[in-house]
């Protein structure tokens, strides 16, 4: 399996994300969560190597602008994947997967430990 990042193309940690990889010519494809969408196995998927708590993004605008009531009531495992399939823009990113595992956010240091030869 290739490596695959998700996000959207205008949030900033994505774009850090694919420049590094690009000039490394590390092998991955784009899934853009605005154009491509996300399904339940997909999310599934990652749950299988990160919480639920990890892909909330609780710092972003999307999270931001929930009222104070769905922001209480995600506290559980089928409520975070319901408000991720409704409102993927919540998920943080980018999204990484390897044939190993799953990565949230980008740091140069986290991409340099996944990618070392």
């Amino acid at each position: 399996m290739p490596n695959t990042l998700y996000g959207i193309p205008n949030c900033d940690q994505v774009k850090k994300a694919r420049a590094w990889l690009a000039a490394r010519k590390v092998p991955h494809t784009f899934h853009d969560f605005k154009k491509s969408g996300i399904n339940l196995l997909l999310i599934d998927g990652w749950l299988k190597h990160v919480s639920w708590e990890t892909l909330i993004n609780r710092k972003g605008t999307t999270w931001r602008g929930l009222s104070e009531g769905m922001k209480a009531s995600i506290t559980d495992l089928d409520a975070a994947k319901a408000l991720m399939l409704e409102q993927p823009s919540v998920i943080k990113r980018p999204v990484l997967c390897t044939d190993t595992a799953t990565h949230v956010g980008f740091s140069d240091d986290l991409y340099q430990q996944i990618f070392q030869k």
